[in-house]
Formats: structure tokens, C-alpha cells, sequence
């Protein structure tokens, strides 16, 4: 059995992170509210696109009980087509300057830009959030003169070919060989190691079974000795196991993953819905309490 998988989940990383000058503590596990701001995410494409909605809903996240808030211009589904810098920039800054700015909580960036990392960085973001892994040219350069932390994610392919046909001699060996050369790549470029989060990178070039084989061996992740990152909100893996159920069904779900992932170790988990993953997580934090596994 593999350290973590059930059982006592391993304690990894700091137990609070700099975000750009505001604190994330992460003694247990915190969320991450999503913030699509395209008109082509899976989820909520185009709900968020006008600054009044993005903000307000913002705001509602965080009364529900993020931690953080993680905003992104590119959509990154199985599919979904590039954009430029200079579009992601008009979509994101706009917002970007007033929750950095207004919100009580750390703001994150999802982007793989250097430029809009730059940019994020200039009014205040608190985190980048890489499905590349800052894999892309000067990326790593960019990361490292923000200062600020950066999630890892790993990714089989690209967005617009990552499901065509994944494979893997061992998804979960293979994932965590992935975030260790990532991992260190980033401290070679001059990324303090305490300021890295990993994230495997559920549905993204990956089967069902790759999805749910890495969820049971979260705890190998996590024992990797970094803050770990995770992502399964209303992704189709849920609806896979849901009788196809549309996005639209698969809160339930999502919070059953949730819990899983948590229980296992896992310190962020990114989610739509904030509200009711913030109850799920309350009682999760009520059993790791009674188990001494808290902070």
C-alpha cells in the first residue's frame, strides 16, 4: 500500500504560504474558488466575462468560505482553442486589479503567459497556477522574479490534444517523475522549493481510470513532501461515474472527491462550488481534529 492512500495522510509543506504579502494558511485543507473568466470554459463559460458578475461573484466565494481565488483568461478543456496574451490581458487585468485590491483573501492567476504572470504580479496576484508547469519559454524566468509561489500542474499533451489518447506505464509514478523534474527545474531557475504547490492534473490527459488510480494514490503525491493542489470540480471524470450526468448534476459527486482527496492529504482543492464543498470540508476537518492529523 502506498504512503497515504488510506490511513494517516502525510503533512506536507509549509503550513502557510506568502501569497504576495497575504498569508495562506494551509494547517488544513482550504479551497480554491474558480473564476472562469472566457466565454468557453466547461463549466460556466462566458457567466463571469463582465467585471460587475466576475467581482460579485468573487466576493460570494469568499463569504462561502474560499481561501483563495483563482482567476483565469484561457480556457483550458479537452479542446479548447489558444489565445493570445494580449486578449488573455484584457480579460484578466480588468478584474484582476480590483480583487487584488478589494478582496480580503490572496488572488490567484491561472496562466501558462509570462507576460500576463508579469502583469498578474504588477497589481498584486498572490499565486500563479500553471497547467504547463512553466514549461513554456521564459515562463521559469517570469515565475521566478515575481516571488510569489506557483502551482505545478501536470498535463499529458496540450488542451487541444490531451484526450485523444493518453497512456501511461503507471499514471501516478508517472505524474509524480513529471512534478519532480518540474520541481526541479523551478529551483534551479531560482524558485525557493517552500513556495511550490503540485497538482496532478486530474482530467487533463488522462482516461477515467487514469483520473480515479491517481485519486486512490493521492497520498504518493502528497508524500512528495510539497502542498498539493487538486482539481475535480464538475469535471467529466464525475460524470463518467454519474451515469453521464450533465455538469450541471455533479455537485455531489465533486464533494465525494473532495473529501477523498482531503482525507488523503491534499491541501487545496480547487472548486465551483464553494459553499457546499466548505461544509464537506468542515466535516473532514472535524475527523482529522478527532484523529490528530490537523496542522
Amino acid at each position: 500500500m502506498a504512503p497515504g492512500d488510506t490511513g494517516r495522510p502525510v503533512r506536507n509543506g509549509p503550513a502557510v504560504i506568502d501569497c504576495g504579502g497575504r498569508p495562506l494558511d494551509l494547517t488544513r485543507p482550504r479551497l480554491m474558488g474558480v473564476l472562469n473568466l472566457t466565454p468557453d470554459s466547461f463549466s460556466d463559460g462566458g457567466r463571469f466575462m463582465a467585471r460587475e458578475s466576475a467581482v460579485e461573484q468573487a466576493f460570494l466565494m469568499v463569504e462561502e468560505g474560499a481561501a483563495i481565488i483563482d482567476v483565469g483568461g484561457e480556457s483550458t478543456r479537452p479542446g479548447a482553442e489558444a489565445v493570445s496574451a494580449e486578449e488573455e490581458l484584457e480579460r484578466v487585468m480588468p478584474v484582476l486589479e480590483v480583487l487584488c485590491r478589494e478582496l480580503p483573501v490572496p488572488v490567484s492567476v491561472d496562466t501558462s503567459k509570462p507576460q500576463v504572470m508579469e502583469a498578474a504580479a504588477g497589481v498584486g496576484a498572490g499565486m500563479i497556477n500553471d497547467v504547463y508547469a512553466l514549461r513554456a519559454p521564459g515562463a521559469l524566468e517570469a515565475a521566478a522574479a515575481t516571488g510569489l509561489p506557483v502551482c505545478l500542474m501536470h498535463m499529458q499533451g496540450e488542451p487541444r490534444t490531451m484526450q485523444r489518447s493518453p497512456g501511461y506505464r503507471d499514471v501516478c509514478s508517472d505524474v509524480m517523475a513529471f512534478l519532480g523534474e518540474r520541481v526541479a527545474a523551478a529551483t534551479a531557475a531560482g524558485i525557493d522549493r517552500r513556495r511550490l504547490l503540485l497538482d496532478p492534473g486530474f482530467g487533463f490527459g488522462k482516461t477515467v481510470e487514469h483520473n480515479y488510480r491517481l485519486l486512490a494514490e493521492l497520498g504518493r503525491i502528497v508524500a512528495m513532501g510539497l502542498p498539493v493542489l487538486v482539481g475535480m470540480s464538475r469535471k467529466s471524470m464525475i460524470g463518467a461515474v454519474l451515469d453521464h450526468a450533465p455538469v450541471d448534476r455533479r455537485l455531489f459527486g465533486s464533494l465525494a472527491a473532495a473529501v477523498v482527496a482531503a482525507r488523503a492529504g491534499a491541501r487545496l482543492i480547487r472548486v465551483h462550488d464553494v459553499g457546499a464543498t466548505a461544509e464537506a470540508m468542515a466535516v473532514v476537518q472535524a475527523v482529522l481534529a478527532e484523529a490528530g492529523e490537523s496542522g
